[in-house]
């Protein structure tokens, strides 16, 4: 797995759980933490698709 998209996942694992804790305290600052979960997910697959087309 490329360095950059174990990073991503770490990130976008670490959001969901900042997004989960935030909702259960009645904080709407999970929906900037559910973002930042899909924005690190994107990059993720991006990496993961990027070395499979150069090898």
């Amino acid at each position: 797995m490329p360095r950059l998209a174990l990073y991503a996942l770490v990130v976008c694992v670490l959001a969901v759980v900042a997004a989960v804790l935030s909702f259960a305290q009645g904080s709407w600052l999970g929906i900037l933490w559910v973002l930042m979960a899909g924005l690190s997910s994107n990059m993720c697959w991006y990496y993961l698709k990027r070395r499979r087309v150069t090898e």
